[in-house]
């Protein structure tokens, strides 16, 4: 059996109490609310922290709120499940809903936070084993040594995003909310992310994510489509959150964003160019899947062939482009 190891638990006031303990600790220290993807990983010794700083107590986090624009500001802490059972969340982002509810069982949704499932780490079949087992081939970039398995000549790490909602985020125009020892600051999903896969996060190490801002819909509908092996607990082997705007039969505009590719979420939305002012006809639909999946780089690091996921990239983006338009 799997235990965790030993480690200080802290039980901060505020964020901004926990920013600054998180910056007094540094590299020794991960923040929890969920838990459903650190500790795992704290069992397998993937991850090692000598402080655990807990989060899900704090009420600044917790909550969603309407904006004056029209929006909503969800709280890191809200959980997967508040936010599926959310009647004005599904009405205005149904695509980001839908990818909250695809998220793992029932059980997990009901601890798992939507903060955490932006921070998700990345995964890798050469990594998401137990120590005896990684030990024994040979550590991984990722942790303890210096070459990735899946691509030995990389000089990055290529373990993939494995987010469900942050695509979906993305595809809406998200912002989200962080606060370090020096402030707070606003910016775009799609900039927390990064080409590798063991330094997948471009906010500071002491920062926290403390909400996520959705713009107003306006007449954006959304759509999420997973690829994975089961109906539930699996990560995504693909991910496609598609957002569109129809004028009657006519597309106006079109958002596609990719994920379980690569390391980061990747914005295809220059492919879907082609659309516009168009009618969704079968054609052109898989002109535009065929050239919004070029940029997707599946490697031999998660189940079920490269190829096949390559392939499936471009029948998920046409699924996920027919639904979005349909919810229109």
């Amino acid at each position: 059996m799997l235990r965790l190891p030993r480690f200080s638990y802290l039980r901060p006031g505020s964020v901004a109490e926990a920013a600054q303990v998180l910056s007094e600790y540094g590299s020794r220290a991960r923040v929890v609310a969920g838990g459903t993807d650190l500790l795992p990983k704290m069992k397998r010794g993937q991850m090692e922290p000598e402080v655990v700083i807990g989060l899900g107590h704090i009420n600044e986090l917790r909550g969603i709120r309407a904006t004056e624009d029209g929006g909503f500001e969800i709280g890191a802490c809200v959980t997967l499940s508040e936010v599926v059972a959310s009647p004005e969340l599904r009405a205005a982002y149904p695509g980001y809903v839908h990818a909250a509810a695809l998220v793992s069982t029932p059980a997990l949704r009901n601890s798992g936070t939507i903060g955490g499932n932006l921070c998700v780490d990345t995964r890798c079949n050469y990594y998401d084993e137990s120590y005896e087992w990684r030990k024994a081939l040979g550590f991984c970039m990722k942790k303890d040594g210096n070459i990735c398995r899946v691509a030995p000549a990389s000089a990055t790490c290529r373990a993939i995003a494995s987010s469900d909602t942050a695509p979906a985020a993305i595809s809406m125009g998200a912002t989200v909310v962080l606060v370090g020892p020096n402030g707070q600051r606003e910016v775009p999903v799609e900039s927390l992310y990064q080409d590798d896969g063991q330094f997948y996060m471009t906010k500071a190490p002491d920062e926290i994510l403390t909400s996520l801002r959705m713009p107003s819909p306006g007449h954006w509908k959304s759509s999420y489509v997973k690829v994975r092996n089961r109906g539930s607990i699996d990560f995504p082997l693909v991910g496609v959150a598609a957002a569109i705007q129809m004028k009657g039969s006519l597309v106006e505009a079109c958002r596609i964003v990719i994920t379980a590719v690569g390391p980061q979420p990747l914005d295809v939305s220059q492919a879907a160019g082609a659309l516009v002012g168009k009618e969704i006809d079968d054609t052109l639909l898989e002109e535009v899947a065929t050239e919004a999946a070029k940029p997707a780089r599946p490697l031999d690091n998660a189940d079920l062939s490269y190829v096949w996921r390559k392939r499936m990239t471009r029948r998920a983006i046409e699924q996920a482009i027919r639904e979005a338009a349909e919810v229109g």
